[in-house]
């Protein structure tokens, strides 16, 4: 396992909000984070991304804490992709993604021609090769959203966390986020709104709940119809068939 968190709490002032959480992400797949607004998951995220301390317990990135692990030695496999991602800088949408690139460049490093592979390749993957050269300040939302990947992409991360990254996007672009992370031979962490693109596209899904794991598992033993209504507050027709094992929630009146 690439990702291992072990029993971690993280609290504000006397405010616990992240309780004993543990778990391994399956190397390679993409885990799915779901819950409820205020349940955790963007602490939880940037605590695995290093960017909160837990008050105990850890992470490890293979088997070492990455409290112990330098910033740039973490960046350089490790891309985060916050909810809220803001440039304040009205650059190039390419020199947006360029500054994916940093982590692997010392200070004296020219740019050299497998950086601007990096950079070509992840503008493509996320749909926006043909704004390159856009200024940031003119791109709607979703365009700025998808920038944003593209520039996590261009780190060329061993591991990658979003955090409800199709927030903004139209349903078109959504999926197609979802499939481009769903393919990506690396290890996923993604919080999610949308409970059927979580079964649509996760090996594996969390619920979390007052920071707390209520449940974990392959998306058909997690998303059941009791789990919808005592978590999520929600009526829901849950189904599946022999030929379709990934279940569809079909939400009820």
């Amino acid at each position: 396992m690439s990702i291992e968190v072990h029993d971690i709490v993280w609290k504000i002032g006397k405010k616990t909000i992240i309780d004993g959480i543990s778990f391994e992400a399956p190397k390679g797949k993409m885990l799915g984070l779901l819950g409820p607004n205020g349940s955790g998951k963007t602490s939880l995220l940037r605590l695995i991304a290093g960017l909160k301390r837990p008050h105990s317990g850890k992470v490890t990135l293979d088997a070492q804490d990455i409290g112990t692990i330098g910033r740039r030695s973490v960046a350089r496999r490790m891309a985060f992709v916050e909810q809220h991602a803001t440039t304040n800088a009205n650059l190039r949408v390419v020199d947006v993604v360029k500054l994916g690139r940093f982590p692997h460049r010392s200070i004296f490093s020219g740019w050299t021609p497998a950086d601007e592979e990096a950079v070509e390749d992840a503008l493509d993957r996320a749909g926006i090769l043909e704004k390159r050269n856009d200024r940031w300040q003119s791109l709607s939302g979703g365009e700025k959203q998808r920038a944003h990947i593209a520039r996590a992409l261009a780190q060329s991360p061993s591991e990658l966390i979003l955090d409800e990254p199709t927030n903004h996007l139209d349903i078109q672009h959504q999926i197609g986020l979802m499939r481009l992370v769903s393919g990506l031979p690396i290890t996923s962490i993604i919080a999610l709104h949308d409970l059927n693109h979580a079964a649509m596209f996760c090996d594996r899904l969390i619920v979390l709940q007052k920071g707390r794991i209520v449940a974990c598992g392959a998306p058909h033993e997690v998303l059941t119809e009791h789990l919808l209504k005592e978590v999520f507050s929600v009526e829901a027709r849950v189904e599946s068939s022999a030929y379709h094992a990934r279940p569809h929630i079909q939400y009820l009146r």
